[in-house]
């Protein structure tokens, strides 16, 4: 089984899609399917090379058994959406071309970055193969969730009608929510069709806490501190300007301590805003590399995951909260929908109300004085990143991607999560 898969986010990249499509496509060639991955030269979220890489033409290395081809792009900071929208375009039509002469049976092409979807629906045409659309957040509907773009907009309307057009043609459509099935299934698309994949953590690759070395000296302004801790992408979507206001709250304890480590649209902003109010009690760094994310995860006592209150926002879940949770650190969310019906189902955190600031403060509280109820979320973070096992989901969307070939595969029971 040769499956082709365009995505504009992969390792070296440390961002949520990028660890998503290379961990599946990691277990599918175990499983004896041959892998090839088109996408662009790392360089997200700074749009700087890489170290060790040149945008050029084409480049082509093994990982781990995945064959990667990297194609020249116009390269944009992940912060001005004209340039962003160049940026993904450049990349749209290169996946194009350089698939054409790609050998497969199946083509899967992931979202968030709509035009890659649309290179995956052009190469099923041109190749006479079928085609898997991967949706990992609602185009355009999360665009205008940050104020970029309003329903009465043209580019919106245009946008929302391929949209269809791509669900209609895809031979499947794997999404990674339920309220993202819901929400495709009201456009018309039948609900057989859409398949749901949910976000996960490798479990093989999360050390326990007495593995992990060398965090004495990583961060000393956390010593004795505790620590609440955001790690990823700071951009529109995320609201950590809220979560900066917050911090400056003096009803919470001189012990709390928010560590915010990663970069994006709105890092700048949120620098800024940190250095004019001088704030004592908030540390901001760089990304960091993949390898080195399990040690400053473990440097938390509280994980944040949050977003700005919008309807869109109820359908996703960021992927952030499977891996702390693996490290056993209770989720403080800022995000309504799926997420906090998924934290409840597992009592692995305490959800607020997105963009409120007294609610924040009132759950960090109680995750702060009251100790059982601490320890109690720490075991309910286990069984979730348990129930989440990314070896599973991968076999599972394994068994779709097969069925879009014709195979007569079941879904075994270890690919249900």
């Amino acid at each position: 089984m040769n499956i082709l898969f365009l995505t504009d986010n992969f390792p070296p990249e440390v961002n949520a899609p990028a660890h998503r499509t290379y961990e599946h496509c990691r277990e599918w060639v175990k499983q004896g399917a041959n892998v090839t991955v088109i996408t662009c030269v790392p360089n997200f979220p700074q749009g700087e090379v890489y170290k060790g890489y040149k945008n050029k033409w084409r480049q082509e290395e093994q990982i781990d058994g995945i064959r990667v081809i990297r194609v020249w792009s116009y390269i944009a900071a992940n912060e001005r959406f004209i340039k962003r929208i160049l940026d993904f375009v450049s990349f749209g039509v290169m996946a194009f071309f350089h698939g054409l002469f790609i050998k497969t049976d199946l083509i899967v092409a992931t979202s968030p970055q709509f035009f890659t979807a649309l290179s995956g629906h052009f190469l099923s045409f041109f190749k006479r193969k079928p085609w898997i659309m991967e949706v990992r957040d609602l185009w355009p509907e999360s665009i205008k969730a940050v104020g970029i773009m309003k329903d009465k907009d043209w580019s919106y309307r245009f946008l929302q009608w391929l949209e269809r057009r791509m669900y209609r043609s895809a031979q499947q459509v794997v999404v990674v929510t339920d309220t993202f099935k819901s929400h495709i299934s009201k456009m018309g698309i039948p609900k057989e069709k859409i398949k749901v994949v949910k976000n996960g953590v490798d479990l093989s690759k999360v050390p326990q806490s007495n593995q992990i070395k060398g965090t004495e000296n990583l961060l000393p302004e956390l010593k004795n501190k505790f620590v609440v801790g955001y790690i990823g992408t700071h951009g529109m979507a995320h609201g950590l300007g809220f979560i900066l206001n917050c911090a400056t709250d003096e009803r919470l304890s001189e012990h709390i301590h928010f560590l915010f480590i990663g970069d994006g649209a709105q890092k700048k902003r949120l620098v800024k805003k940190y250095n004019s109010l001088q704030m004592t009690n908030v540390t901001m760094i760089d990304p960091i590399p993949k390898t080195e994310v399990y040690k400053y995860i473990s440097l938390l006592d509280i994980s944040l995951v949050n977003l700005k209150k919008s309807d869109t926002f109820k359908t996703v879940i960021p992927s952030k909260i499977f891996e702390n949770a693996a490290m056993q650190k209770p989720i403080l969310l800022g995000v309504e929908g799926e997420s906090k019906a998924i934290i409840e189902q597992y009592n692995a955190g305490l959800a607020f109300e997105p963009e409120n600031q007294e609610d924040f403060i009132k759950q960090l509280s109680k995750l702060y004085h009251d100790e059982q109820l601490y320890q109690d979320c720490q075991k309910g973070c286990l069984q979730l990143a348990m129930d989440f096992d990314r070896i599973n989901l991968a076999q599972k969307m394994l068994v779709y991607l097969k069925a879009a070939l014709g195979y007569d595969t079941p879904v075994t029971q270890s690919s249900k999560s």
